[in-house]
């Protein structure tokens, strides 16, 4: 009886032990069902991946970037470039992705430029069938509705024009074995060993280990997910955690002052902080008051408020996955942020006003274990960094990549925002993202640029909101001013066993001087260490109001300063900004630009000296077909100068405007245009390359 007893006994722990083996193994099995779950559920990116993978990408970045030690590491040309060149059934295809799976693509993005370029088909091929499973035109598996509707199939901005968007992926695509893309289009030609016209990629995919087991996608199995689909559109658009408990906070923040807020209690994460603030000085508290945030007594969370929430230093309305800004200054996230026994979160208030301030902070229950890990978020700011510029605008093209942030330990990387303010009337961004995991020596994501990381295209300046991609403002783009960026990672977040170091070109088209602030967005597990520490001489720096506050307008030691760092004070008509190029003898390779103005229109440009005197003014002015007459004023004081800007040609020559009162501080140049020659084309240009003050005059 005993021994029948334990074989039953034994039959029944073999039966309990297959039974969990066959649940493992299946709640490990990775379809186009599980991601979309998975896309879902905010609790998911902060428990370590399983079955763990890697985030690789395929991109038409330009392959002379081969070392960071190599010339072309900054190499620009990140179009139309492929694996290789098939020939299938008479077709001739260009291989963008190959992968030996088991895999998923979980980010797809697109833009071209060119007439035909995006009239080609797209075929993606899985498990070495010799028939697509998907093929179609671009445009319509990209961005169109033949896979999923909006926001998972979506372009961006809906302001620009359809040919200059960023067209975005979201919906996965799961494969066994194997997956291969390919791009079918007529009008490719290799001109001269570039190919053409301009195609551009980037396609972001999971690398399982070869032990996991991954379904793939079919068109059957999306029509069996139609409802998951069309549920999970709706919930990425609008979807707030609802929260069990909430801790408040309302008042005056004094200068140096903090409000804290703190819990202690097991099986709980904070799912929503909601912070308003008001202030004198709004633009200067969303940069000097800081969001920190410490978890079982690590802090991992220090970024300015307006930064953590992606508004940058003025409020613009967004709604993503993870945050969201309201016009009326209501700021909230809805990241998961667990913890085993206790948190503090914190407003600080490092500025010199009082801040008025509200903060609430939900939390719900959650199970930690042993694959949980901290939410961390850290931010930094180079301060009036150089930037290289173009060669062929009178740059020196020696770029430089510039940091995120690094990470030593184990985690998983969720996203980054970029609070940049430009300086100069060119674009910023041209630098490709670099991301290198667990030491690698080339990245697994490398890019084709800033715009196409954050999921749009063309510098556009458009703002536009999506739950994983958000430019609120594109101000800075092609002026001075400012522009945000934000991109949230849930199926492309970057897992990460050893550390992550994750960079981005500083790659502008202007030789110029401008602020480039970075906030990263990871989970980590207990036990590690990053490059970068809470700064509080950054946050205090006052805010840039316009382009002077960052380019001071000052005369050098030598009495000169280039027209393109003086700053306009007023316009009366046309347009006034920096003009770069190396085919004019400019002193900077640039000039001060004042064009399509009317007979009478005046501008105002201001200067500083450090001292007072008399002196002569000198200025390097532009002539050329299509420049006007114009004549100038220093302080109000007119010059007895008019001076005719036609010529038949380009030339840049100087002038002396005569003796002026020279004021301590500010100083005014006026310009007025007095008319044309009858000869010069239509455009009433002006162009001052320099205005330089003698030193021989007598000082007071």
């Amino acid at each position: 009886m005993r021994i029948i007893k334990n074989c039953a006994r034994n039959v029944l722990v073999i039966l309990l032990s297959l039974f969990l083996l066959g649940s493992c193994q299946k709640q490990n099995v990775v379809s186009l069902r599980s991601l979309l779950l998975e896309m879902s559920d905010r609790h998911a990116i902060t428990y370590f991946p399983n079955p763990d993978y890697m985030i690789e990408q395929f991109s038409s970045y330009d392959r002379r970037s081969v070392s960071p030690d190599e010339e072309g590491w900054y190499a620009n040309a990140d179009y139309t470039q492929f694996i290789r060149t098939e020939e299938n059934n008479g077709r001739k295809e260009y291989v963008l992705f190959d992968h030996e799976g088991p895999g998923a693509i979980v980010r797809w993005w697109m833009t071209f430029a060119g007439e035909g370029s995006y009239d080609g088909t797209l075929r993606i091929y899985i498990d070495d069938n010799d028939q697509p499973v998907i093929e179609d035109n671009v445009l319509k598996v990209i961005s169109g509705q033949l896979l999923a509707g909006e926001p998972l199939s979506s372009s961006v901005s809906p302001e620009t024009k359809y040919e200059q968007r960023g067209h975005n992926l979201y919906l996965p695509v799961p494969y066994g074995e194997h997956c291969k893309i390919t791009y079918e289009c007529d009008v490719i030609i290799n001109d001269n060993g570039r190919m053409r016209p301009s195609i551009y990629y980037n396609i972001t995919y999971r690398d399982y280990n070869e032990n996991a087991i991954v379904e793939s996608f079919t068109m059957d199995e999306l029509d069996a997910n139609l409802t998951l689909i069309r549920d999970l559109n709706n919930k990425l658009s609008g979807f707030e955690s609802p929260s069990e408990m909430e801790l408040s906070g309302e008042g005056i923040v004094e200068p140096g002052k903090s409000t804290d807020l703190r819990f202690n209690g097991r099986r709980h994460a904070i799912n929503q902080i909601s912070i308003k603030l008001e202030a004198e000085e709004m633009k200067q508290a969303l940069r000097s008051t800081v969001l920190s945030a410490s978890f079982d007594g690590t802090q991992t969370v220090w970024a300015p408020v307006g930064e953590f929430f992606g508004t940058g230093f003025d409020i613009h309305s967004s709604n993503t996955w993870y945050s969201n800004v309201s016009d009326n200054g209501e700021m909230n996230c809805f990241w998961i942020m667990p913890f085993r026994s206790d948190v503090k979160v914190s407003l600080i208030n490092y500025g010199d006003q009082e801040v008025s301030s509200e903060m609430h902070v939900g939390m719900q229950e959650y199970k930690w274990t042993d694959r949980s890990m901290y939410f961390g978020s850290l931010w930094h700011e180079y301060n009036k960094i150089k930037t290289a510029g173009s060669e062929n605008v009178g740059g020196t093209g020696k770029h430089y990549d510039i940091n995120y942030i690094d990470i030593e330990g184990q985690g998983v990387y969720a996203g980054d925002a970029v609070t940049v303010f430009n300086t100069a009337d060119a674009w910023w961004g041209e630098g490709d993202e670099k991301i290198f995991v667990n030491d690698e020596s080339f990245p697994s994501c490398i890019g084709t640029g800033t715009e196409d990381y954050y999921g749009y295209a063309w510098c556009r300046p458009e703002s536009f909101t999506h739950p994983f991609i958000a430019q609120p403002t594109g101000a800075g783009n092609f002026h001075p001013g400012m522009t945000v960026n934000m991109r949230y990672r849930v199926l492309d977040a970057i897992p990460f066993t050893e550390g992550i170091s994750s960079n981005i070109e500083l790659w502008h088209w202007a030789p110029t001087v401008m602020n480039y602030a970075l906030t990263s967005y990871w989970y980590v597990s207990p036990g590690f260490s990053t490059n970068i520490n809470p700064d509080i001489n950054l946050v205090t720096i006052k805010v840039p109001y316009k382009r002077s506050d960052v380019i001071i307008p000052v005369l050098n030691e030598e009495g000169i300063i280039e027209g393109e760092f003086m700053e306009v004070l007023q316009i009366d008509g046309g347009s006034a900004e920096t003009q770069f190029t190396t085919t004019w003898d400019w002193s900077n390779k640039g000039q001060l630009w004042w064009r399509n103005a009317s007979e009478g229109d005046n501008l105002d440009l201001r200067f500083i000296s450090e001292a007072e005197f008399m002196s002569n003014v000198e200025l390097g002015l532009s002539k050329a077909v299509d420049y006007g007459i114009i004549s100038f004023r220093i302080n109000g004081k007119p010059s007895s100068i008019r001076f005719n800007g036609y010529t038949n040609g380009e030339m840049v020559t100087n002038i002396d405007l005569g003796l002026f009162q020279i004021n301590e501080g500010d100083n005014v140049l006026s310009i007025t245009v007095e008319g044309s020659d009858r000869r010069a084309k239509q455009g009433n240009m002006a162009g001052v390359d320099y205005l330089k003050i003698g030193t021989s005059g007598n000082q007071q």
